[in-house]
């Protein structure tokens, strides 16, 4: 049966969206560009500052402008981390169902070190979850399976008991190369990673409230 459950930060765990948007806002502002809706930057946040730069100011890391514009962003996202994030709408229940069933449960993001505690120290989450796993944690981020599987060591649990849950396709191929169950979430940014039937996850859930129903059912995996 499943003994652990690991997650995705942005986009699975927490609407952190809000926050990583504005800080886009503040920088779009500095640099006298027009002002991008919400919803067209949204979809970009799980990939970080590469997904939101792209989108905003339509360059990557080639492109001479990007190490101070990303520096800068940075610079603004880490002054309001935590201030319009929240958990996804049915994460608290979830979590609450995996701690009474004596599960672990534990966050492996991509979201370096100085951003990722004190985020998940405002979010409430610190002193429930066993361990965090950042990206810069291990020598490789994903979709490289080595963060997850740090995690499972931290956690003491087998790959092949823990379900890996993400918004985004290199989540389910780390949790893959690692070895564990993997679950796509719907309601997450998802952004340009395609059709979420087409990244070969174990389930897709349009709600936290699906993984419970897949980890607790009569028919959940043994």
């Amino acid at each position: 049966m499943v003994e652990a459950v690991l997650f995705d930060l942005d986009g699975t765990l927490a609407d952190t969206a809000p926050d990583l948007c504005g800080a886009m806002g503040i920088l779009l502002s500095e640099e006298g560009r027009p002002q991008q809706a919400f919803s067209s930057l949204r979809p970009h946040t799980s990939q970080g500052v590469r997904g939101l730069l792209g989108k905003a100011f339509a360059i990557d890391p080639t492109h001479g402008d990007y190490p101070r514009l990303s520096s800068r962003f940075l610079e603004i996202y880490a002054s309001r981390l935590c201030e319009l994030s929240t958990l996804f709408e049915g994460i608290p229940a979830l979590l609450d169902a995996l701690e009474a069933r004596g599960l672990t449960w534990g966050i492996v993001t991509n979201k370096r070190a100085r951003y990722t505690d004190p985020l998940v120290a405002a979010l409430g989450l610190s002193p429930r979850t066993q361990c965090v796993v950042s990206g810069d944690t291990t020598a490789e981020a994903k979709p490289s399976p080595l963060p997850i599987l740090h995690a499972c060591t931290l956690l003491g649990c087998s790959p092949r008991r823990t379900l890996y849950v993400g918004d985004d396709r290199r989540d389910i191929v780390a949790g893959q190369a690692a070895g564990t169950l993997t679950a796509a979430v719907s309601y997450g940014y998802l952004g340009d990673s395609g059709p979420l039937d087409t990244w070969g996850a174990d389930i897709i859930a349009d709600h936290p409230a699906d993984l419970a129903d897949f980890l607790f059912s009569p028919g959940a995996p043994k």
